[in-house]
């Protein structure tokens, strides 16, 4: 399955680990480092899946995905949020907000992936 994956962190690094690895199974794979930038890509483009961080500066992950929810009441794009961060509360505002799962860091490629297409299938189920 090809697909196009808008991936949002503020660290150099794993944006070109994801980059890499999405590249790899033939994905599309554009890059932002904070929430406005990633929100502005996801507006202008048409990704099939979203997989962002949640502690960046500027916007964090969690106001991405509620700017981004806000901008697509129309059609239904899956957010993964990829964070290191676990806490069941921090989970549950994300899921509020419209994230639909959720990752911990460091990711296994082909989890990563097996998560991806597995969401992209729910794509204009919601």
């Amino acid at each position: 399955m090809s697909l196009s994956v808008l991936a949002i962190d503020d660290s150099k690094t794993m944006r070109s680990l994801l980059s890499t690895a999405l590249g790899r199974v033939g994905y599309s794979v554009e890059l932002a480092e904070d929430g406005n930038e990633g929100l502005e890509r996801f507006a202008n483009g048409d990704p099939d899946v979203v997989i962002t961080d949640i502690n960046m500066p500027n916007l964090d992950g969690f106001g991405f995905i509620e700017a981004a929810r806000s901008l697509t009441r129309d059609r239904v794009v899956p957010i993964l949020v990829l964070t290191t961060e676990s806490a069941p509360e921090l989970r549950a505002r994300a899921r509020s907000a419209g994230a639909t799962g959720w990752i911990v860091k460091p990711f296994d490629d082909e989890k990563l992936v097996w998560a991806i297409e597995r969401v992209a299938d729910t794509k204009g189920q919601g």
